[in-house]
């Protein structure tokens, strides 16, 4: 019995004549019906990609409208306003004196890690470390008083802009501070609050004027051809639009409720 060299599970020339002619390959035998697919190369059809549907993105407003009475009136910020004992919480587990020192060199680097005794509140605070002529505007102030660090923390909390204002001591770790309200900051913020809601109604009313435009031309053709050539697209222009103005009324309600 003669075996063929190749491997294959078929042989359609056993006896190792193979046509010496060119042409196009003959038809393949029913039994190659089973091979892998990379023996054969049939162009496969092109798959077309649809576009992405496009959306709106609305962008979280870091602040609320009226920061200054959000403060006044909600009770976790109120409970924080008064003075009240503070602990440093970075790196529990290490002795004391190592505690010290990674306290300080994060503090003259600008962070640091503290929590309100009282109700357990954490802040993981950021601050200038920079060295300002008039002691009134520092941010971090080692010289107002020895052993101990100064500190004015800004932040945004619950939508409106406070400070972190108090007092660490450099060996017990420990200290006093409290929540103010930070008046100069919430004036930058309501004015990119402002801008960003100006920016949001200015986009959809270029989308409502394109899409007005759009489905009149859609409408001429219809009238001209009898029938609708395009359903998906005005489906689809349609669909945005109440995306749109369902986003809108959101970040209103949202603004009101505040």
């Amino acid at each position: 019995m003669l075996h063929s060299a190749a491997p294959s599970s078929f042989n359609m020339f056993p006896f190792g004549h193979p046509p010496q002619h060119p042409g196009p390959a003959p038809p393949p035998h029913h039994g190659e019906m089973f091979h892998a697919p990379s023996h054969h190369h049939n162009p496969q059809p092109q798959q077309t990609e649809t576009a992405p549907k496009p959306r709106f993105l609305f962008k979280m407003p870091r602040v609320v409208p009226n920061q200054k009475e959000k403060f006044e009136s909600d009770e976790f910020l109120k409970r924080h306003s008064r003075e009240g004992e503070v602990r440093y919480t970075g790196y529990r587990d290490r002795p004391i004196h190592e505690r010290q020192n990674k306290f300080l060199n994060a503090a003259r680097d600008g962070s640091t890690e503290i929590a309100f005794v009282g109700t357990g509140f954490n802040l993981i605070m950021n601050f200038d470390t920079s060295t300002n002529f008039n002691p009134a505007h520092r941010q971090c102030d080692f010289d107002r008083e020895p052993g101990k660090i100064h500190l004015k923390a800004p932040l945004i909390l619950n939508g409106v802009c406070v400070r972190w204002r108090g007092w660490l001591d450099l060996e017990r770790l420990d200290g006093v501070g409290c929540l103010e309200f930070d008046e100069e900051n919430a004036v930058v913020e309501d004015a990119k609050l402002r801008e960003q809601v100006e920016s949001y109604n200015r986009r959809l009313r270029e989308f409502e004027e394109q899409s007005k435009a759009r489905s009149r031309h859609l409408a001429g053709l219809v009238t001209s051809t009898g029938h609708s050539q395009f359903p998906t697209h005005h489906h689809l222009q349609s669909d945005l639009l109440l995306e749109a103005r369902k986003k809108q009324l959101e970040l209103a309600a949202s603004q009101q409720s505040i």
